[in-house]
């Protein structure tokens, strides 16, 4: 550079200067394009993984809240047994007056107990579909992880390519980002 306004600049600087003005090209400029898109993508599946998760973990719940109430139907079966039970036996002990009246409280507890267990039975039938919606809410959730871990091994794969300038490797981040969103596209499917 001379002090009459003249500039004179090296090969180096030009190329800075075109790099600035203009769009980057070439290997470089494709990952870093790649990777922000990967990186907005795998955001999204993280989300989506984190929302299913939450969702088992509700529906988990739901199921154990279902199975108590249903173990709380089957106690309460239990004692009307046993109530039947001693009817039972106070029907075979009881004098002949009183044993008309075991013998209506015996076919009382029979009703009560078919009923009783007609709703212990439903309770149960919510309670596994509970845990059935759980497990396949954890399926869909490890496919998101899956599909993020791929993501994000293809991003850290961009920077070693970008570093080395190996094509094979460039081209093995397009493979494992594919690999990515096939296994987020199967998620998303339920699949």
């Amino acid at each position: 550079m001379s002090g009459d306004g003249f500039h004179v600049h090296g090969p180096h600087d030009h190329e800075l200067e075109h790099a600035a003005q203009h769009d980057p090209k070439g290997m470089a400029g494709q990952l870093a394009v790649v990777t922000a898109i990967l990186a907005t993508v795998g955001a999204l599946f993280s989300y989506m993984g984190g929302a299913t998760q939450a969702n088992a973990g509700l529906h988990k719940n739901d199921a154990a809240i279902k199975k108590t109430e249903a173990s709380n139907q089957w106690n309460y079966y239990q004692a009307k047994s046993s109530k039947q039970n001693l009817s039972e036996l106070a029907l075979e002990l009881a004098p002949e007056p009183r044993k008309s009246f075991y013998g209506d409280e015996i076919k009382r507890y029979k009703t009560e107990k078919a009923d009783i267990k007609l709703a212990a039975e439903k309770l149960e039938a919510e309670s596994k579909a509970w845990d059935d919606k759980s497990a396949e809410q954890m399926h869909q959730h490890h496919r998101w992880a899956q599909a993020t871990t791929a993501l994000q091994i293809a991003i850290a794969m961009a920077a070693i390519a970008l570093l080395t300038k190996k094509m094979w490797l460039e081209k093995l981040v397009f493979g494992v980002s594919a690999v990515g969103l096939v296994v987020g596209a199967l998620a998303w499917l339920h699949i």
